[in-house]
């Protein structure tokens, strides 16, 4: 890892820490590390970077790489791995450079947190600042370390399941980086070890208490508890954040592309470990009515906690902090709109959304039809995506051949696919150059609907479609609220009639893939379970003949090894670190 290494001592140099060289400068009014051991402002900014390469600060949109979108932006990095060009040399979904940067600074930062002087004037406080500083590292290392596998871990040459190199302390040389692969068990036990010992040190949230909460010792003053945990430490990463990434971890590791001796223990803890979790705001009594709509308006101002509310949106475990920005929708809305039309949503997605009594469009109990086919259909379709005759901002978008700039290839802005994304988007934003404005918005990190789609993929596995292991709901139950709260006809007659493991295994992957679309899964979801990654990506060409699909972008991925992501090139070469199975 002498790529990671060079970074590493530009930062370090950047600090300032002295070299070993015959001419020592003089102090030049240079930050060097020194400081951090008397600025806590400065000590705590290693922690602080770490948070800054948290993979979800943003969202990618990488949905452009799969069979759910295609972008009209030439240069796209995800649209070249899609098309044939996916290498460990050109890798857009690689973690590894900033992953291993936020373990680098929390390993630093973690070597000198005890040194600090957090608050010298108060010892207790003092105390409580490294007491949480030292959960907050460990939760992170423990994100990071979740990230890497998934993107990277995979099968060896020698056909043995291979995590991720293992950094637990502050490295100082260049060979220290030199660490081979563990076996895929180890990672996980990694992942396991961080959060457990990060359970030793933070609460489960963060927040001003009136008693303190379970863990910290009785005489300790709540004043000096709420002044190190209370209400600005919100949306720092807490501990139910890190049981969050604990159940994620197992969830991956139950999976079919890491579980292959199908281990049904495997998907049992994975679902123990979510519903933990879930229990705790009640199971299915907790899913926010509304949280499949978490980034309209209503739901960003109850998430504001600078409003004087306080309460954060129910649908949100862990969020980035509210800003105001119109950037999304430029992008994104059609160019009616003045938008550059950017993700283009395919007719695989579309299609992927039941009629509105719950019933695939395939199946003749759907009523579907095909000279009218977005009529009587799941609402979520009108509320994630743009289609033919859809309103956005009271306007109708028109996508047909004749439909001006939002037609299909129109202009270079427009549409591939014949759709536009809504998802995600505020309509109360306006990109008219002439009279653009902005609104709040936030980027999610975990949202509670992914971990009831887990719980429901793992409890199904474990105990089948109504087993419910030691819980109060079962995987069909849990389908069965977040279709009702998506607003299909009840009584959900085509749930009902299933019965069988593989038949809800293949309903809880729609349901995932309507819930969270857009939001960064459906790549890594396929490939963890080793599904098709080569199905086209379609369109809809609408004229007055009709509807006429088309293939609009052929996915080159081979199935054969492209379910585990590459190694980069340059850590084979400068460390003889072993390379997943099939890359070159």
């Amino acid at each position: 890892m002498k790529q990671i290494t060079t970074i590493f001592l530009i930062v370090i140099l950047a600090l300032g820490i002295p070299s070993c060289s015959m001419l020592e400068p003089e102090a030049d009014n240079h930050n060097t590390l020194d400081r951090v051991y008397e600025d806590p402002a400065f000590a705590e900014g290693l922690l602080i970077k770490a948070y800054t390469y948290i993979p979800t600060n943003d969202y990618s949109f990488e949905e452009v790489a799969t069979d759910d979108a295609v972008t009209n932006n030439r240069l796209s990095s995800y649209l070249r791995i899609a098309t044939g060009e996916w290498s460990p040399r050109l890798n857009p979904e690689s973690t590894w450079d900033n992953c291993n940067k936020g373990i680098l600074y929390l390993n630093q930062f973690l070597s000198v947190v005890e040194q600090v002087p957090w608050k010298w004037t108060n010892p207790a406080v003092k105390d409580l600042y490294i007491r949480r500083f030292k959960g907050e590292s460990y939760a992170l290392r423990a994100l990071f370390k979740y990230y890497l596998l998934r993107n990277h871990g995979g099968i060896g040459a020698g056909g043995t399941l291979l995590g991720t190199p293992i950094y637990n302390s502050f490295l100082e040389s260049q060979e220290d980086f030199a660490t081979p692969r563990p076996a895929f068990s180890e990672s996980v036990a990694s992942i396991f070890a961080d959060i457990e010992e990060a359970r030793k040190y933070i609460p489960m949230d963060f927040g001003d208490r009136s008693i303190l909460p379970e863990g910290f010792p009785a005489q300790l003053d709540l004043a000096d508890y709420n002044e190190v945990f209370g209400d600005y430490t919100q949306q720092r990463i807490s501990g139910r954040h890190a049981l969050a990434i604990k159940a994620r971890t197992a969830l991956l590791a139950a999976s079919p592309a890491f579980n292959p001796e199908s281990d049904q223990q495997r998907w049992q803890q994975a679902a123990e470990f979510t519903a933990t979790l879930l229990n705790d705001i009640g199971g299915l009594q907790g899913m926010d009515p509304k949280g499949h709509l978490f980034y309209r308006k209503q739901q960003v101002d109850q998430a504001d906690i600078t409003t004087g509310d306080k309460m954060d949106l129910q649908e949100i475990l862990w969020r980035r902090p509210i800003y105001n920005s119109n950037a999304r929708e430029r992008d994104n809305f059609p160019p009616s709109l003045y938008g550059n039309g950017r993700i283009n949503p395919t007719q695989n997605l579309v299609d992927a959304f039941p009629s509105a009594n719950g019933f695939p469009i395939s199946d003749p109990m759907s009523e579907y039809d095909p000279a009218d086919p977005y009529a009587n259909r799941d609402p979520r379709l009108s509320h994630y995506i743009v289609f033919n005759g859809s309103k956005l901002k009271g306007n109708e978008i028109n996508t047909e051949t004749e439909g001006g700039p939002d037609a299909l290839e129109n202009i270079p802005t427009s549409t591939r696919t014949g759709y536009y994304l809504k998802k995600l988007l505020r309509e109360d934003v306006n990109v008219n150059p002439a009279s653009s404005s902005s609104q709040k918005h936030f980027n999610t990190h975990i949202r509670y609907t992914e971990l009831f789609l887990n719980y429901a993929e793992a409890a199904n596995e474990a105990w089948g479609p109504d087993g419910k292991g030691s819980h109060a709901y079962s995987a069909k139950e849990v389908i069965a609220k977040i279709r009702e709260r998506a607003g299909l006809a009840q009584p959900d007659q085509y749930l009902s009639g299933i019965a069988s493991k593989q038949a809800l295994r293949e309903l809880i992957r729609n349901e995932r893939r309507l819930e969270l679309c857009f939001e960064g899964f459906r790549f890594w979801d396929l490939r963890r379970w080793k599904a098709d990654l080569a199905q086209p990506a379609m369109g809809v060409r609408i004229n007055d003949q009709g509807y006429d699909y088309f293939t609009v972008e052929n996915r080159v991925y081979d199935n054969g090894y492209m379910h585990y992501g590459p190694i980069p090139e340059r850590e084979i070469i400068k460390f003889g670190l072993v390379q997943n199975q099939g890359w070159q």
